[in-house]
């Protein structure tokens, strides 16, 4: 369960999405509090961002999945369901901020998926300077990120967003260390974590949307 030596030596402050031309899509939002006291119940809400979150952890590790195995045409598709997936979840916001914070958040999102993908590339390849180098723009993207939602949402405070987002970046560099490194029974306990952490940060994001537009997201 622990990711490769380059890295977790690389995670000092780590996670993120932002910066990667992507096309754009109406929207925005995103994941983001440690979790607000526990919030309206919103339970149509609460479930559509669970299950777009877990889409996301889900495209992502079968991106990792296939640059393991070295299926060029299978990375290429699970690459793709991952653009499809954030452009889903900016959308399923934009509705709550607009298009033009639609068009930030998926940017923030393509920065995410720019340095989760440099890490599992760098992870296939052994490259632990182009490693670093990914979870420093992870960490960076992290700050805008945190920055962006507690910006547009008062109910996400900026250090807990940042801290949510930190222990995501986590999960990602430990499931790419122990899929590259072959380790089947710790990467079923790190996908563990980081599917019940994703339900975590969906329901902050939800709960924070229900508290600022209580008569639209009930």
């Amino acid at each position: 369960m622990n990711a490769h030596p380059t890295l977790v030596g690389a995670f000092a402050l780590t996670l993120a999405l932002v910066a990667a031309p992507w096309a754009a899509t109406t929207s925005q939002a995103a994941p983001a509090t440690t979790a607000p006291a526990t919030a309206p119940a919103a339970s149509k809400l609460h479930a559509a961002m669970r299950e777009l979150w877990q889409g996301h952890a889900a495209t992502t590790r079968d991106y990792a999945d296939a640059v393991k195995a070295g299926d060029a045409a299978g990375a290429k598709k699970a690459a793709d369901a991952v653009v499809g997936n954030a452009k889903k979840i900016a959308d399923a916001v934009g509705g709550f901020y607009g298009d033009a914070a639609g068009k930030r958040m998926l940017e923030l999102l393509a920065g995410h998926w720019a340095g989760v993908k440099a890490l599992t590339d760098a992870g296939k390849a052994g490259d632990g300077a182009a490693g670093a180098k990914a979870m420093q723009d992870l960490a960076a993207n992290a700050d805008a990120i945190a920055k962006f939602l507690s910006a547009a949402n008062p109910n996400l405070p900026e250090s807990a967003v940042k801290g949510l987002l930190v222990t995501h970046a986590g999960h990602h560099a430990n499931l790419i260390g122990d899929i590259m490194k072959g380790d089947a029974a710790a990467a079923t306990k790190t996908w563990s974590a980081m599917q019940a952490h994703m339900d975590t940060i969906a329901d902050a994001l939800a709960d924070g949307i229900a508290r600022q537009f209580p008569a639209k997201a009930g």
